[in-house]
């Protein structure tokens, strides 16, 4: 009877194994692979190995817990109704995009950057120092059951004095990045460039975020976890996951795949991101 039931138990096992194992499976159907890098691009000058599932689950990455279980965003600065938009599209689109409570925090002044972690950039810009932020302001914050915590300014960025600027920064290792809007709006955000920023600044975020939960770039396919050198880079970079990425995120945040998927096509139709709604309903059809 023992073994009768130990039988039953790996058979169940098993099975509920691979139909998990199989939606990643048929959307693989809709993986777009890679073409080999030319210049201007990311991996033409940056030879990344990539990692495979096993590498995923065998690394020190972030599981979230019952104290760790909320992806906090910190707005930094004075932004326009617009932006004020944009930031509550960016907190909705993350809580679908990995299945955690997504929470803004209080505005921070920009008062808060001292004039030794600013400058007037190469195009007569106010710029703040990335890692000042990360290092003096988000080190120090604790917010409850916190396991990401991304910063939102309007701000120009810069990662040290002989860059003339960087679109974010991020710790992996202490889970907190900031990004910038600026450069994603084309320095002003209007209504006929909000869609445009909006796109840019949901893979940016979801692309960060996705390394504090230990992705590596993506160098097989079509994906959000690309690395990418240029706005028009990121601008021809997939917003979608590839399923290899999927598989690795599920693996530790352990959502409802197909939940995921109608919550993020409803999102996109919402905002009008015509492209990316195309991409999850081919995704949809493949489990169906």
């Amino acid at each position: 009877m023992k073994k009768l039931i130990l039988l039953l138990f790996l058979t169940f096992c098993s099975c509920n194994q691979n139909k998990g194992n199989q939606y990643f499976d048929d959307i693989a159907d809709n993986d777009v692979k890679l073409s080999k890098p030319v210049e201007g691009e990311w991996l033409y000058t940056h030879k990344e190995k990539g990692q495979s599932f096993e590498q995923f689950i065998n690394s020190r990455h972030v599981v979230p817990t019952n104290n760790s279980n909320i992806i906090y965003i910190r707005p930094i600065g004075n932004f326009t109704t617009l932006q004020k938009k944009q930031i509550e599209l960016v907190r909705e689109y993350l809580e679908i995009f990995f299945q955690l409570k997504t929470k803004t925090l209080e505005k921070f002044s920009n008062d808060i950057i001292p004039s030794s972690a600013r400058r007037i950039g190469y195009e007569d810009n106010e710029q703040f120092l990335a890692g000042y932020i990360l290092d003096s302001v988000l080190k120090k914050e604790k917010p409850l059951n916190r396991v990401a915590l991304m910063a939102l300014t309007e701000k120009d960025l810069f990662p040290k004095p002989e860059w003339n600027y960087v679109f974010g920064l991020a710790s992996y290792r202490d889970k907190i990045g900031v990004s910038s809007i600026y450069r994603l709006q084309d320095e002003v955000l209007t209504p006929a460039n909000f869609d445009l920023c909006l796109s840019r600044l949901l893979k940016t975020c979801s692309h960060e975020i996705g390394h504090m939960f230990g992705l590596y770039h993506c160098i097989v396919a079509d994906c959000v976890m690309n690395g990418t050198i240029s706005l028009p880079e990121t601008d021809n970079s997939a917003i979608r996951l590839c399923s290899a990425c999927q598989r690795k995120l599920n693996s530790g945040i352990k959502y409802d795949n197909k939940k995921r998927l109608v919550e993020l096509e409803k999102y996109f139709e919402k905002v009008k991101l015509n492209d990316a709604t195309q991409l999850m309903k081919k995704d949809l059809e493949k489990i169906q």
